[in-house]
């Protein structure tokens, strides 16, 4: 089986929105948002690529934005259009983060690529995503991508969950560097920032942040899930007051590295 077709078996059954709409799932929305806001110029162009079911375009749309989506899965993209109210600029068009050829270069201020990294599994591939974006977005635009942490996975599945006993965990765990290995099998790569740093360097692109997207909440779901509006609204203070600290950002289930074109 394709990439293509394993994830759209996967996307097929899976509620993106409904993850993200979670109290556990929003200090990661929250979290891409509050950044995102933080560039966000009026009269500005966005083009999220990957866009699932559309939770960010959708926002930022209904916010007033001009958004352009790309996405491979019909399902999703089924869902997205469903999800669109008359008052949205927006549009939503099937199409494969490795080639954006339709777009022009220096279209958009602002590029969110915040689900593609996740699946991706050769260097090749994936710089060519990172260059996909980079080219469509204008000079001194701001790119933001979002990739799978590998030591999240390493903590919750292969400890606590005890899978590092067994296969395929057990093969696919380097015993000395506890780095993870993927395939498409898999379905989702996993990064160090040693990796993402790799990629970048021959970019031209300056990055402004390297965020921890939901830092501890996976690990505490039901915790975060019971907690009242006083104490969850502490909870995100915190959150936001530790999701760029390098000696912490390693551990987030989802990372967002966030950067200028130069």
């Amino acid at each position: 089986m394709d990439t293509e077709s394993l994830l759209k078996a996967y996307y097929d059954n899976y509620d993106e929105d409904g993850r993200l709409a979670s109290k556990h799932g929003t200090p990661e929305f929250l979290t891409t948002v509050r950044y995102v806001e933080k560039y966000l110029k009026e009269n500005d162009s966005i083009i999220e690529i990957g866009a699932g079911t559309g939770r960010y375009s959708h926002y930022f749309a209904r916010k007033g934005y001009r958004v352009d989506a790309v996405e491979l899965i019909e399902h999703n993209i089924e869902v997205f259009k469903s999800k669109t109210v008359e008052s949205e600029n927006i549009t939503v068009v099937k199409g494969n983060a490795l080639d954006l050829s339709h777009i022009n270069d220096n279209t958009y201020e602002i590029t969110l690529l915040l689900g593609p990294m996740y699946h991706l599994f050769t260097e090749e591939d994936k710089k060519k995503a990172l260059s996909e974006a980079i080219r469509i977005t204008k000079r001194g635009g701001i790119i933001f991508v979002a990739y799978c942490g590998n030591d999240a996975t390493i903590v919750q599945f292969c400890f606590e969950k005890g899978m590092i006993k067994n296969e395929p965990y057990k093969s696919l765990v380097n015993p000395v560097t506890f780095k993870a290995a993927s395939s498409p099998k898999e379905l989702f790569e996993l990064y160090r920032k040693e990796d993402i740093d790799s990629l970048m360097k021959d970019f031209p692109v300056k990055r402004l942040h390297y965020v921890g997207a939901d830092m501890y909440t996976n690990y505490m779901r039901d915790c975060v899930d019971s907690m009242d509006d006083e104490l969850f609204k502490t909870y995100l203070n915190y959150h936001f007051s530790v999701c760029e600290r390098e000696d912490m950002v390693g551990i987030s289930h989802h990372i967002l590295d966030i950067f200028q074109k130069e």
